[in-house]
């Protein structure tokens, strides 16, 4: 547990990318086997533990800790595993830590009643460094600026490797990554890729700006809408059929009717790129229609009928059993069109390339899509034709140009401390619109879209204008105007006023505007798609 602590220590004080991925990268190159490999999967995100969960450390603690003191604690340092890591009463001398390995295998193998004789005597035997950091392994909560991405590539750097080539392994190998290894030091061959339905990282786009945009030849980019469904990848592998979303994670069962409908197809093996969307009366409708659809144990026939899935291709990964990602973009087109015509589906049908060369024309679709919000059209996608699909968010080759935000003035209600770096700070707001009996309402939550200088500015008129503490939350006075940003807006019955914001964020402090002059819930409810 020792050099993996002060590799967690050394990241959570690192701002820089480089040197977050020259400190993993020392720590891959320098580290045996097993510990480096059970270290890569918890930066990585595809560690989990059945039985120690947050519940098992919070019992713990209160037979060690007073809990109103560890309320307090928490609430002024802002981190769970930082407060207890501080908090731990540990008397032992001349400890001896436990090894990572060790600590690895008894989180994924003892029950819940022995975990806590074993947590409890790590927590004895580490520095406070220790104890956070084995804090946070069990948790999952390892917030430290470093994304599964980023861990690979320093994976990358420490061998000598392509981290796409990596990428295109990293679902046919598991933790404790010992094959892996094996081949990024020279002793073995490159591990055998056996997809059997194993997601392949997905390209990913960038957001572009107009300027940037004029400056595009369009007759060297496919162009295409980009609709407001789920980015998913669907693979067929002999009998077996898997949809993942983009981020790698399976929802095959939330969607049975699209299963249902590529089992049928009599083909071995083949990987697609494209969005599920929900269809009303044969038109795309918005996501919330689609979301009815997710996070459920069981979808029932009636939510099928209410809301049906369709699948809509953009792109081939895999075609009849060959990988084709080395291809450019316009080639991979006509092995999708013709795939398609091979196994037409009423659940499938393929994203139209639309023939557009002058610039204003693409402005006016996208402006179209905000003047109907309800037609399923989040802007435009442009693709280079000669773009090979390559893992990630490769800079050059695909661009998303969405349509224009809509902005309200909303008032700030509550407050949350952050985590990690902003601990210290109230950066995560709750904000409202005022109902029918003037009274505010809450539409959404926010913790981006302002500055380092502005959460100063933020935090210090929280702190001085807090009316009521509810732990980590304070509410604070009615009368801070924040002009948020946002994408549209649903009806939702889990929030007080009716309607629940997509992808908000602070676009502007408005200190200069009262707030009984910000917007109202009339007025919000008429922007519902």
């Amino acid at each position: 547990m020792i050099k993996f602590s002060e590799m967690l220590d050394a990241l959570s004080y690192t701002g820089s990318t480089l040197a977050k991925r020259r400190i993993m990268a020392e720590y891959f190159k320098t580290t045996s086997d097993p510990e480096r490999g059970w270290a890569l999967s918890s930066l990585a995100g595809t560690l989990t533990f059945p039985v120690a969960k947050p519940s098992v450390i919070r019992e713990l603690v209160m037979t060690k800790v007073d809990p109103v003191l560890l309320a307090l604690s928490r609430d002024y340092v802002g981190d769970m595993a930082e407060t207890i890591s501080l908090m731990w009463p540990t008397e032992a001398e001349n400890a001896t830590p436990p090894e990572l390995p060790e600590v690895i295998n008894i989180l994924q193998n003892e029950k819940r009643a022995e975990l806590q004789t074993y947590i409890a005597r790590w927590l004895d035997n580490l520095t406070s460094t220790g104890r956070w950091a084995l804090l946070k392994l069990i948790t999952g909560n390892i917030r430290i600026g470093v994304s599964a991405r980023l861990a690979k590539t320093a994976l990358a750097d420490a061998f000598g490797k392509e981290v796409d080539e990596i990428e295109q392994l990293w679902y046919s190998v598991e933790p404790p990554y010992t094959d892996l290894f094996a081949w990024l030091e020279g002793k073995t061959e490159k591990p055998e890729t056996k997809r059997r339905a194993i997601f392949m990282p997905m390209m990913l786009a960038h957001p572009i700006e107009t300027a940037e945009l004029e400056a595009l030849d369009l007759n060297q980019y496919q162009i295409e809408l980009k609709w407001d469904g789920i980015r998913m990848q669907l693979i067929k592998s002999h009998e077996i059929v898997a949809i993942y979303s983009r981020t790698g994670d399976e929802i095959t069962g939330t969607f049975p009717d699209i299963v249902e409908a590529i089992s049928k197809i009599n083909e071995e093996e083949f990987v697609l790129d494209g969005e599920l969307l929900a269809l009303e009366n044969g038109v795309v409708a918005p996501f919330n229609s689609l979301q009815q659809r997710l996070n459920r144990k069981k979808v029932t026939d009636n939510i099928i009928s209410a809301y049906p899935a369709h699948l809509r291709l953009y792109d081939i990964m895999v075609d009849n059993s060959e990988d084709i990602r080395h291809l450019p973009l316009f080639k991979r087109r006509e092995h999708l069109e013709t795939w398609h015509e091979r196994h037409n589906s009423n659940k499938i049908d393929l994203s139209e390339v639309l023939k557009i060369t002058e610039h204003e024309h693409l402005a006016k679709i996208r402006s179209d899509a905000r003047v109907d919000p309800k037609n399923g059209i989040e802007g435009l996608m442009i693709k280079n034709k000669t773009s090979p699909y390559i893992a990630g968010r490769p800079r050059g080759h695909w661009f998303k140009w969405k349509r224009e935000t809509i902005t309200l003035d909303c008032v700030l209600m509550y407050a949350q401390r952050g985590s990690g770096k902003r601990s210290s700070f109230y950066s995560d707001y709750t904000f409202g619109v005022w109902n029918e009996e003037n009274k505010l309402v809450p539409v959404g939550k926010s913790y981006s879209g302002f500055t380092d200088e502005e959460l100063k500015q933020l935090d210090k008129w929280i702190r001085g204008n807090t009316v009521s503490r509810f732990g980590p939350v304070r509410e604070v006075k009615p009368e801070l105007v924040l002009e948020i940003e946002f994408d549209c807006i649903h009806a939702s019955n889990r929030h007080k006023s009716g309607v629940a914001m997509r992808f908000p964020r602070v676009h502007r402090i408005r200190w200069d505007k009262p707030a009984n002059e910000a917007d109202n819930i009339e007025n919000t409810r008429k922007l519902i798609t």
